[in-house]
């Protein structure tokens, strides 16, 4: 079972067990598109494999039904006849595991199963009744299932209250590389970035796997993002839109709440998605941010000291922030536009503000960073309640040893230097936290930056600082 797989170390041996085990196993693998869950298993049984089939976007029952009796006849000894429902189709695969040589497992991967349940189709019920009855009665099948509907997947398979409730023996939810994991795929494919540079690349196409797979090894980063994203035959040019149509059926809502949250980098409340966003007060809203933290595209944070009711949701997803704010550049400059930006205060800027949610998608490497990765947390943000001005904190880590760290993060290309002004932000920032917190325990400010602080006479009001090797931490 050799492999040519970067990072996905847990994922894999969870695997390699169930394969290795006796007994037969029901494995459900999901996350969003472009993350690498079709590769992985491919790639990891790519001899075991005894039958694979994915699910056709937006094709009718007869067509998938058709496409998967084909994928049991290209495998079969002698031909088995077409099967016009789904039931049939199940008990069609069944009959090819009778054909099937008994000396090792069989694999049965079934890719995109949400593309397969289409409209009282009866899909799942005859899913349920292949593994209740056909498959787990044996002890030789590993039977995975893959989606990127990651809100199907959860809704209608994992969190199934049917036939299929509590039949899962695994699962998988795939995430997208963290920073050490791109560095590790970096260097695997010879692409000689900096660290500095992976992080510049990770704010633009986040840790997604298939978009750090386009990369040219010859081009410059900057050039590698105007070859993808900004050039008139940009592979990644209508990229945001397929992905949201590929996860939801009806993509609209999504798309109008996703660009809705994008308009405030904090995020917005509940309250402001129904009375400023003019989504309705129902269950529906509740769907809608569901599928999108589903999908790892939002996030839901509590303001420090409030209940459940005063959270955020903010959309946090690196590359869908990057088309909501640039989509409108692309055509510039001859095709050089991102060679021509980052030379811009204006790219400074912006980076800024994608430095935050890079360090927002590393909590536990910062939590490793700062010697407390075993203390329990709870990360939060905080906005002044008597509206100071610029009184905010990003990234509040409120701890149980009765610390409390107030972390900024500053994006720079080389050792930050603390301005008197810096320092008046910070102290006043810190001032306003612990006067409307009333908070008792020791507040320390924390400072993220790229290479560090730069020595001087206001560097002491930082209590304990992170750089990027912080960032690209390993530790399991």
């Amino acid at each position: 079972m050799e492999h040519r797989i970067i990072a996905r170390k847990a994922e894999i041996k969870l695997l390699k067990d169930c394969y290795k085990a006796n007994q037969s196993d029901f494995v459900a693998v999901y996350g969003r598109r472009r993350i690498g869950k079709t590769y992985l298993v491919r790639e990891l049984f790519e001899t075991e494999l005894s039958f694979y089939v994915t699910g056709l976007l937006g094709e009718s029952e007869s067509t998938q039904i058709q496409n998967f009796n084909d994928e049991i006849n290209a495998r079969a000894r002698r031909r088995i006849p077409q099967a016009e429902n789904w039931r049939d189709a199940f008990l069609n695969l069944g009959e090819l595991i009778k054909q099937l040589p008994n000396e090792r497992k069989k694999v049965i991967f079934l890719d995109e199963v949400p593309w397969m349940d289409t409209a009282e189709s009866g899909f799942l019920t005859a899913l349920d009744h292949f593994w209740n009855h056909i498959a787990s009665a044996r002890h030789d099948i590993l039977f995975i299932v893959c989606g990127s509907a990651t809100s199907w997947m959860t809704g209608k398979l994992i969190n199934n209250y049917g036939g299929l409730h509590n039949r899962l023996t695994r699962q998988i939810y795939l995430e997208p590389f963290t920073l050490a994991e791109c560095e590790e795929y970096y260097q695997a494919k010879q692409i000689a970035y900096t660290r500095y540079q992976m992080v510049e690349a990770y704010m633009v196409f986040g840790g997604i796997p298939y978009y750090m797979s386009l990369m040219d090894s010859h081009l410059s980063l900057y050039q590698n993002v105007d070859a993808l994203y900004f050039s008139d035959k940009a592979p990644l040019r209508n990229e945001y839109p397929n992905l949201m149509n590929s996860l939801f059926k009806l993509a609209d809502k999504h798309i109008a709440l996703v660009e809705y949250l994008a308009s405030k980098n904090q995020g917005r409340t509940r309250d402001d998605i129904i009375n400023e966003g003019g989504f309705s007060d129902n269950g529906r809203t509740t769907q809608l941010l569901g599928d999108l933290q589903n999908n790892g595209f939002v996030r839901s944070y509590r303001s420090f000291g409030k209940r459940k009711r005063g959270s955020f949701y903010q959309l946090i997803d690196p590359f869908i922030l990057f088309h909501l704010r640039f989509n409108e550049k692309r055509g510039m400059y001859n095709d050089k536009y991102w060679l021509q930006f980052a030379a811009t205060p204006a790219y400074h800027a912006w980076s800024g503000i994608a430095f935050e949610r890079v360090c927002l998608l590393h909590l536990k490497q910062i939590k490793d960073g700062l010697g407390i990765g075993s203390v329990l947390t709870e990360a939060s943000a905080w906005r002044s309640s008597e509206h100071q001005p610029g009184a905010q904190i990003d990234m509040v880590i409120d701890r149980n040893d009765n610390v409390i760290n107030l972390c900024e993060m500053r994006f720079s290309s080389e050792e930050f230097l603390l301005t008197k002004k810096d320092d008046e932000d910070l102290r006043r920032r810190r001032s306003a936290f612990k006067e409307e917190t009333r908070t008792r325990k020791a507040l320390q400010t924390t400072l993220m930056t790229t290479f560090g602080l730069k020595e001087n006479a206001y560097a002491n009001t930082i209590t304990a600082q992170l750089t990027l090797d912080d960032l690209f931490s390993n530790r399991p």
